[in-house]
């Protein structure tokens, strides 16, 4: 397993997460988004005014393997004590526990910001995805058929939650 540490994220790591980003949303259908991310619109998608949710990039040997993040699941007061929870790692680095580090870190996180539910949205393609919440004990409870497009093939969203408190 290789090690990492877990640093709130500045400006100075909006290029490298924008990167990571790029990544996916050009190459893959686990994110939804269709286009490369300009570094505002990146901005808008890791920084929030809101000091309960939070992005932190996921460092080793001082350079940056991926991002975790948790943010505010819908904007109604009765679902504040749940939050989503998101994970993108360097293609080169999957498969090396830092994801399960990352969950079990912004659990962490979300605990001492009082937040009792954790939801994980994955795309039903992305096993490797889904069986990284499944270890860190995440259950299934949706599964939305057919609500995504994406290089032409309409993909299903699966969603994860696990209680936390």
């Amino acid at each position: 397993m290789c090690k990492v540490i877990f640093e709130e994220i500045k400006e100075e790591h909006l290029n490298d997460v924008l990167e990571i980003y790029t990544h996916y949303v050009l190459n893959t259908n686990v994110t939804f988004h269709a286009h490369a991310f300009s570094k505002d619109e990146m901005r808008e998608l890791v920084f929030f005014e809101n000091p309960k949710y939070k992005t932190f990039v996921i460092k080793s040997v001082n350079k940056i393997d991926g991002y975790v993040i948790l943010t505010q699941y819908k904007k109604r007061e009765a679902y504040d004590g749940t939050a989503e929870v998101t994970v993108y790692l360097k293609p080169n680095y999957i498969g090396k526990g830092i994801g399960s580090q990352a969950v079990k870190f912004i659990e962490d996180v979300a605990k001492k910001q009082n937040i009792h539910v954790l939801i994980a949205t994955i795309c039903g393609e992305n096993s490797k995805s889904i069986n990284l919440f499944v270890r860190n004990g995440f259950s299934k409870c949706a599964h939305y058929k057919e609500v995504g497009e994406k290089f032409g093939q309409l993909l299903d969203v699966i969603a994860y939650q696990k209680i936390i408190s």
